[in-house]
């Protein structure tokens, strides 16, 4: 299965078992029977929002929608997608990458319906207690390539179909081609667009030096709501060679937009492998009580009709199988049927694994963008005991210590001159008694790029050498601490394959009792720890990190093979597992 293909079946496999057989029994009575009134309330992405709160109230008028006897009253608001996720996150005590929650406390609805399963996956990877039930998709908008029509046709358009390999070719090489994206922090159909991208380009070296480039490119004509991009595209034949030439959108933007009857119209390009499209899950929050859970089955049911369809296909939404109602207008050079959103066949197990796997992927394009777009100020400590130079049978027989500085050497790559970052190597005894060596103190990459490359290029292991982590940790963090800067996320990021060994150090109780006195609300330091191999001490890492605040997170890298994966997971995600 592809990486963008996996994340439908982690959105309705893995949660939906939750889904039919549970629900309470509801029933459907005569208008005059009711015996009371239940509300539901509906969250839904801007788009569907009209469609369902239409639905719902034609199925008022006609049969009574009642559940026990009680009637039930649905209201739709119409949320961005990325402002819920971040309310929801924030109910739950966790925050998102790239998002803030509104001000004031936190309003959860009955029921929420993102524009995509991939919100449902980044709040859940922060809080494990976030388990909705049902889950399952009610609509579908296939993630396309817009471009401006005259531009298309000079593709092949619509004949000839586009690969993501072509479009990654293009990003990188292309002097003329000026792509945009939504910030994909915010928006499903950017994600989805990155996710394509990353599978395209592969994870060889020459594959991420592709990746880069192309984020770059992206990262320079950002926006950070759909409709300021939308703005971007030429309205005039003479703007096509200098607006916007290309952007991940979904199919109903591509219809909306054209709706509008612009000078220019937009092509939609279905690219090959078609990406994961905007599936519009039914989620019942995990807070919601018996009643409203079979209130919300209910309505669910209703939506599964030729009304809600039609009231889709009005909209330029597709149901959840990939048909589309009466008066659907499609784009030039559309599937009649889209792939399906629906996973078919998929067991419990299944979806928990795909689940995992696409929380994985989305983690590590989020890393990548937010490496490149969100410049921060870091010191990477490494860890240069003895143990760092045990071979790695998934790595072709390369050391742990060889494995971890080409991890270090891609992740530099990513970071741009905006980037202030610093490098510390640690074991026993490398400072006189001192467990921890700075190399090259937290600069300003414009200028120390290739000072850091050097020290990275030097990294030896000390044969008998201990692990002095907890002294280490301590004076990583008050170094950052010290040096603190408003406006950017100060880090340490601390590589380690072991548990200390250092009896002349601190101790355990002795570093958090430290940390927890150092901590300052005012100036946050992130205290990122990847354990690299078997055994390493999660305990003792969390034990670290929690001293050390909030935003603060333990990343294992079980495999060394993939601690350039866990890296990209470590800078994406706020708070560690």
């Amino acid at each position: 299965m592809s990486l963008t293909g996996i994340v439908v079946s982690a959105a309705t496999a893995s949660l939906v078992v939750i889904g039919a057989g549970s629900w309470l029994g509801y029933q459907r009575l005569s208008a005059g029977d009711c015996a009371g009134e239940v509300k539901l309330a509906v969250t839904a992405a801007a788009e569907i929002a009209g469609a369902i709160q239409t639905t719902a109230d034609k199925w008022a008028q006609g049969e009574k929608a009642q559940v026990g006897g009680v009637c039930i009253k649905v209201a739709v608001a119409a949320a961005d997608p990325a402002t819920a996720a971040a309310t929801i996150a924030a109910k739950h005590g966790v925050g998102l990458s790239g998002l803030k929650a509104a001000p004031g406390k936190p309003v959860v609805p009955d029921v929420w319906v993102p524009d995509s399963s991939t919100w449902l996956l980044r709040v859940g990877g922060e809080a494990p207690g976030f388990v909705p039930t049902d889950n399952a998709p009610i609509a579908e908008s296939p993630v396309v390539l817009a471009m401006p029509a005259p531009m298309a046709q000079k593709l092949g358009w619509p004949a000839r179909k586009l690969k993501w390999q072509e479009l990654l070719g293009q990003l990188t090489t292309s002097k003329s081609l000026l792509p945009g994206i939504v910030d994909p922090t915010r928006d499903a159909a950017g994600l989805t667009g990155l996710l394509a991208l990353g599978a395209a380009a592969g994870n060889d070296i020459s594959g991420a030096q592709r990746k880069v480039a192309a984020l770059r490119k992206l990262a320079a004509n950002t926006s950070s709501i759909r409709q300021d991009l939308l703005e971007k595209f030429p309205r005039t034949a003479a703007e096509v060679t200098t607006g916007l030439s290309a952007a991940p959108l979904s199919e109903e933007d591509v219809v909306a937009y054209n709706g509008g009857k612009p000078p220019i119209q937009l092509a939609a390009l279905y690219l090959d492998p078609a990406p994961t499209a905007l599936n519009y899950p039914f989620a019942v929050m995990p807070e919601v009580d018996p009643q409203k859970a079979a209130a919300a089955a209910a309505l669910h049911e209703e939506l599964r009709g030729t009304t809600f369809r039609d009231a889709l296909a009005a909209a330029g939404l597709r149901g959840p199988d990939g048909k589309a109602g009466a008066g659907f207008i499609a784009p030039t050079g559309a599937p009649p049927v889209a792939t399906p959103v629906i996973a078919p066949g998929a067991t419990a197990s299944q979806g928990a694994a795909a689940s995992a796997q696409a929380t994985t992927a989305i983690s590590q394009v989020l890393g990548s963008w937010a490496a490149i777009t969100q410049p921060g100020r870091v010191l990477a400590v490494f860890d240069i005991s003895g143990s760092m130079l045990t071979e790695v049978p998934t790595a072709g027989g390369l050391t742990r210590n060889e494995v971890t500085k080409r991890a270090a050497a891609q992740g530099l790559q990513l970071f741009d001159d905006r980037w202030s970052v610093g490098t510390w190597f640690f074991s026993t005894e490398l400072v006189g008694k001192q467990a921890w060596q700075p190399k090259v103190a937290i600069s300003p990459l414009s200028t120390a790029r290739n000072r850091l490359n050097d020290a990275l290029n030097d990294m030896k292991p000390k044969k008998t050498g201990d692990t002095g982590l907890y002294d280490t940790a301590l004076a990583a963090y008050k170094t950052v601490q010290q040096g603190w800067q408003r406006g950017r996320v100060n880090s340490v990021i601390l590589f380690t394959d072991g548990v200390n060994e250092n009896p002349d150090g601190l101790t355990r109780d002795q570093l958090v009792a430290d940390l927890r006195k150092a901590r300052d609300p005012q100036k946050p330091v992130r205290m990122v720890i990847i354990g690299i191999g078997p055994e390493v001490d999660r305990g003792e890492l969390k034990a670290i990190s929690d001293a050390s605040g909030p935003s603060s997170g333990v990343f294992i890298a079980e495999d060394p093979a993939k601690i350039n994966e866990i890296f990209l997971q470590a800078i994406a995600t706020r708070t560690g597992a």
